[in-house]
């Protein structure tokens, strides 16, 4: 591993131990060259994923920006990081599991949308306003009764 202070190529892993539910492994290294200490994550990845956007594009999965999504969604609100990061590897171990290589935004959003209406109904809201592409205020009241349906259902 590359250390990312000084760039030398060979570092030493000083500690290892399991986190999240054993799905990742955290590591602490050091670099003999300029004495500095960092952490990274290994995680288990069962494909490449591609993502295809509504005009057709493809690009790489990015559980990154899965996560700054759920994160932008959940500002200010009681969600903790450690409960994000929980959905972010479970949406992500889902698309994996799909037995797809290529997954439409759409499937994507969706899988987005069901955690967070279980998780917090403003963020919810939050998501649904940017994903489903609100353009007014009547849009964010139609939006709210059919949740107030779907309450009104269960």
């Amino acid at each position: 591993m590359r250390c990312p202070f000084c760039g030398h190529n060979d570092t030493q892993v000083k500690d290892s131990r399991p986190t999240e539910e054993n799905a990742t492994i955290r590591r602490r290294r050091y670099c003999a060259s300029c004495g500095s200490r960092f952490t990274t994550f290994e995680r288990v990845q069962l494909r490449e994923l591609s993502v295809v956007k509504s005009d057709g594009e493809k690009v790489p999965f990015d559980r990154n920006k899965l996560h700054r999504s759920l994160s932008t969604a959940l500002r200010k609100r009681p969600v903790n990081e450690d409960r994000i990061e929980r959905i972010v590897n479970s949406i992500q171990r889902r698309l994996e599991t799909l037995g797809e290589n290529e997954i439409p935004t759409k499937v994507v959003g969706e899988m987005v949308m069901d955690s967070l209406s279980d998780l917090d109904q403003v963020a919810y809201v939050r998501f649904a306003s940017v994903y489903r592409n609100f353009r007014e205020t009547g849009d964010f009241s139609k939006f709210i009764g059919q949740i107030g349906d779907d309450d009104d259902d269960a």
